[in-house]
């Protein structure tokens, strides 16, 4: 109950952060954002393209975009009622993810909208363009004063629509809101009078049918075609991620925020669909439709599909020409209004990501200001608006847009990953609402994003050597700008951000900043000698030194700069202590106590700030109920999965490591074998302790299996690098964990290496190590190799 309590109040703790911004958006506010935002320029620029890719399967293609966009968006939803921050995506990865994977998130997604907000307003100044050159007979080329040419127009009211919207945003969100709701409704209602005519006029023909089934066939271009469609059309869905940008300024956002993802994905899937049946069924061939197609002459059957494919951006509006009264202008007009919902809700959540990076002091604080009497986060708005107006002015903005695409699908992945992460690491946190199925949820938005994204690259028609190059030179050239702000200003703020966390109160000498740094957490003063004897080993082994901490909890409600009253002598005894075994051994070591509201965070924070390279937990073993969160106990399991460095965990025997004479390592190959085997080189060399390397194989194992286990064992053996015995044993064995067990009851120390397990086995180490150190009964040091990004996606799936 009372640890029910605890996270409740550190969840409406992280409520209150956002009190700055005023609560003034309704469900209804929200709800026309994401709305607004999904059914962008997409519907109006892509259907067309679409058709040509998919037939008329382009609506079973945005059915299942939305079936693939509900899994990710159940993730956004669950996480954005948990987490009503401003930053969306960054605010959870940061809380998810060990640093600076929530910079980069939260860097990638403030480029992502940024660029897909100069596209909108790109594409406003060529629809006001157009309707401008149209219906004031100027033509479609023309030039003022020897200079203002059509596309340099276009440019210029690409600037003045994105002036006009970052003015909208300062003035707060309840006129965001607003405005996005008169837009987004005419937008609706045009294309509700669009689908309607598209109907009637589909219905009229006696074989409309033809059009769907016989053309030459539903899917003409196969699944192939289809996915081609959904790659190319998926990121129009990507308007939830907008919507949870609202959370600190909206009423009620445990309730609200989950209803407005799903309600707008419940009206753009079925507006989607009726578009591209009225455009496809509407639609006559005739000689004019032919022609504006470049499809006059054409040899053989032509089919609507077609006909639309080749008009592309201009394939509805052309259709609307056919068979709705005034549908060209109506028609602009919707695109205008298209344009403008999806340029207000992609520059409000670009402003609100930078906010939250400012509040982090990842970015500089100032913009983080809020103003007086607007209430909104005027400077990162202001800031968004000139980053966006830079891009719309100077760039080719559709081939870079490409890697805004990919963009989003990334981060869409990384929120799937994080709403997985935050179930282990958070189960007991205030979920207004959940996803069903956890974790096959989130994993199935994983795997079928990922799928669509070669289609995404392909179906765009990118010119590789000229539009595909640009979009990975301004992709790699802002990752490189991101770099370079992590390193040169963010890393020390989130180092700043650390220590305010979890604040050193006592420290025994600086540490020497060696290559090598082992942390050593100690609470238990019985485990003292055994910890110390093993770290002295590895740190000689590697010239290094020894950073010993203590860690002095208080609860979430006590300011952490109250908690040097609660270190007690018992502490202080136990870093004197330690740091006196290591001074007796001639080995450099430093000590800390810190303060912390939770114990493996502060050990995790101190691995982060010292940058160490490996990290000696001492367990006490026992046969513990095994639940699905906890392995060897919730403080070494967040450890063991979130550190960013070798980790290593010791089973505590009645053995010093002075006294070991004889050291088992089982090996089943892998790096974590293998820093395994140096782990037990560095403890036998100072005793010449005897090591033999061990492996398990069927007794069904063929000849070379069997050969392949000897060379196996041989080569590792060969790798020792002391003057005791070395040996080498293949045993057969059903039962992996029996027979190490059995075998090490000769020994007095088992190293073993973390194995590869089950994409869903909520473990740390594997669980053959698990088991083994759970039922020796003698020493046993489980190891891990950190592996980067490899040993990140491990860890989070």
């Amino acid at each position: 109950m009372a640890e029910n309590t605890t996270e409740a109040n550190e969840n409406a703790s992280q409520r209150d952060v956002g009190t700055e911004l005023s609560r003034d958006m309704s469900l209804w506010d929200i709800t026309f954002i994401g709305i607004g935002a999904m059914i962008g320029a997409g519907v109006f620029a892509l259907t067309g393209f679409a058709a040509g890719l998919a037939g008329p399967a382009l609506m079973l293609a945005f059915l299942l975009n939305g079936i693939v966009a509900t899994f990710t968006a159940m993730s956004y939803a669950e996480l954005g009622a948990s987490f009503p921050q401003s930053g969306g995506a960054y605010s959870w990865v940061t809380e998810a993810l060990p640093s600076p994977y929530g910079f980069y998130t939260g860097w990638a997604n403030w480029f992502a909208q940024a660029v897909a907000c100069a596209l909108y307003a790109v594409t406003f100044g060529v629809f006001l363009t157009e309707f401008i050159s149209v219906y004031t007979g100027l033509g479609h080329e023309f030039v003022f004063f020897g200079f203002l040419t059509r596309g340099l127009t276009e440019r210029l009211l690409a600037g003045l629509v994105i002036a006009l919207f970052a003015y909208i945003n300062y003035r707060g969100a309840e006129e965001t809101g607003t405005i996005g709701i008169v837009i987004t409704t005419a937008k609706i209602i045009i294309l509700g009078v669009f689908v309607i005519f598209g109907a009637l006029a589909t219905f009229k023909q006696p074989d409309w049918s033809t059009k769907f089934l016989s053309s030459p066939r539903f899917a003409p271009a196969g699944i192939g075609g289809i996915m081609a469609a959904m790659g190319f059309t998926y990121v129009a869905f990507e308007g939830y991620d907008i919507i949870v940008q609202s959370g600190e300024e909206v009423m009620d956002p445990g309730t609200n925020i989950p209803k407005a993802i799903f309600y707008s994905i419940a009206v753009v899937i079925p507006i989607y669909i009726l578009v591209a049946f009225a455009s496809i069924g509407g639609i006559e061939i005739t000689d004019n439709i032919l022609r504006l197609a470049n499809m006059s002459g054409a040899s053989g059957p032509v089919y609507t599909w077609q006909i639309l494919g080749n008009l592309g951006e201009l394939g509805i509006i052309q259709a609307a020409g056919q068979f709705v009264p005034y549908g060209l202008s109506l028609l602009l007009v919707a695109g205008l209004a298209a344009t403008m919902s999806a340029l207000n809700a992609t520059l409000y959540a670009s402003s609100r990501i930078g906010f939250a990076m400012a509040r982090d002091n990842l970015l500089p604080p100032k913009l983080s200001d809020i103003h007086e009497e607007k209430r909104s986060p005027y400077l990162s708005i202001g800031v968004s608006g000139a980053i966006i107006m830079l891009m719309a002015l100077t760039l080719p903005i559709e081939s870079v847009a490409a890697s805004s695409s990919v963009m989003f699908i990334l981060l869409f992945s990384m929120v799937n990953i994080a709403a997985i992460a935050m179930r282990r690491n958070r189960p007991n946190l205030e979920r207004p609402f959940e996803i069903p199925f956890m974790p096959w949820i989130p994993i199935l938005g994983i795997v079928f994003q990922l799928l669509l994204t070669p289609f995404l690259l392909t179906s765009l028609g990118l010119r590789p050597w000229e539009d595909g190059f640009t979009a990975l030179v301004t992709m790699a050239a802002w990752f490189v700008i991101g770099i370079a702000v992590w390193y040169a200003y963010s890393e020390e703020k989130e180092m700043e951000k650390l220590e305010q966390e979890t604040p050193t109160v006592v420290s025994h000498r600086a540490t020497e900043r060696r290559d090598y740094q082992l942390v050593v957490p100690i609470a238990n003063p019985e485990n003292a000698d055994q910890l110390m004897q093993t770290a002295i080993d590895l740190a000689r082994e590697n010239d290094g030194e020894i950073l010993v901490t203590s860690v002095v909890t208080v609860s979430p409600q006590t300011p952490l700069s109250q908690g040097r009253q609660f270190v007690t002598d018992e502490k202080e005894n136990v870093l004197s202590r330690a740091i006196q075994i290591g001074e007796d051994a001639d080995v450099p070591v430093s000590g800390t106590i810190r303060i912390g509201h939770d114990v493996a965070d502060a050990i995790l924070n101190t691995i982060d700030q010292h940058d160490s390279t490996a990290v000696l937990l001492g367990w006490q073993g026992g046969d513990q109920a095994r639940r699905r969160d906890i392995v060897l106990g919730s403080t070494v399991d967040r450890i063991a999965q979130d550190a960013q460095a070798d980790v290593l965990v010791e089973r505590i025997g009645e053995l010093a490591s002075s006294d070991i004479d004889s050291i088992l390592v089982p090996m089943a190959g892998g790096p974590h074998a293998e820093y395994a085997t140096t782990i037990a080189e560095a403890i036998a060399r100072p005793e010449n302790a005897r090591v033999e390397i061990l492996h398990i194989i069927s007794p069904d194992a063929s000849e070379s299996d069997r050969q392949e286990a000897q060379e196996l064992v041989n080569g590792a053996a060969e790798e020792f690098d002391t003057d005791g015995e070395v040996g080498t044993a293949v045993i057969e064995s059903d039962d992996v964990s029996n027979a190490i067990l059995e075998h090490s009851a000769d020994f007095d120390l088992t190293v073993i290496g973390a194995t590869r397990e089950g994409l869903l086995e909520q473990i740390v180490f594997g669980a053959v190590p698990e088991e083994i150190a759970r039922r020796s009964e003698n020493i046993v040091i489980m190891a891990k190799k950190n592996l980067g990004i490899t040993s990140l996606i491990q860890r989070w799936l």
